[in-house]
């Protein structure tokens, strides 16, 4: 499925599957963040091809919330009534000295949450704190609940890491079609959202 989002201040073609195989490309002009969705990619398997320009000469900002705002629509479109889907996924991720658990739920409302040490500081010329503006607009449009828990760690970019691995890995699970209900909408409702 290939989506795009044009405004003044970014241009995104987005090829995005996410009944993939973890198969990745990216043209952001951003190393970090490209380095960041891979791992939502690889370990969610889910297939991704970005091209990104933005008015990075100002900041990032633009480019990763729009982007994220792209894969959430994409996800929560492709997911369609989510019948045979489990829903629900949450993964405990180590990383060296870093622990982390996410949590999702594809249940149509949003919120999310992120608890842990400061997100700060850069990564070449992406601000940290940029990583939540995505995981907040990513859960908004994916219409999800995604809780961010940083139980402890140190070293910046092993946090990060731990972050999106835990994310694609969390997906996956919620993503993925339970063989024993695979006709069953995952609500007592009988919809989900």
């Amino acid at each position: 499925m290939v989506e795009s989002r044009k405004t003044s201040e970014t241009d995104i073609r987005l090829d995005l599957n996410v009944r993939g195989t973890g198969v990745y490309q990216f043209d952001t002009e951003i190393p970090f963040f490209e380095h960041m969705l891979s791992h939502i990619s690889k370990h969610g398997l889910i297939d991704m091809d970005l091209k990104l320009r933005g008015d990075i000469g100002i900041d990032c900002h633009h480019s990763v919330e729009d982007t994220a705002i792209l894969m959430g629509q994409m996800i929560h479109t492709q997911l369609g009534d989510k019948k045979g889907i489990f829903r629900y996924g949450h993964f405990t991720l180590p990383m060296d000295e870093v622990l982390t658990t996410v949590a999702v739920d594809l249940g149509g409302r949003f919120y999310f949450k992120y608890s842990g040490p400061p997100i700060d500081g850069k990564f070449g010329i992406y601000d940290a704190e940029l990583t939540l503006e995505f995981l907040q607009k990513f859960a908004l449009n994916a219409k999800m609940n995604l809780h961010v828990v940083v139980h402890y760690g140190e070293n910046r970019h092993h946090i990060h890491e731990s972050i999106f691995k835990g994310l694609g890995k969390a997906l996956r699970q919620a993503i993925a079609i339970d063989s024993l209900a695979k006709d069953q909408i995952p609500s007592t409702k009988g919809m989900l959202e």
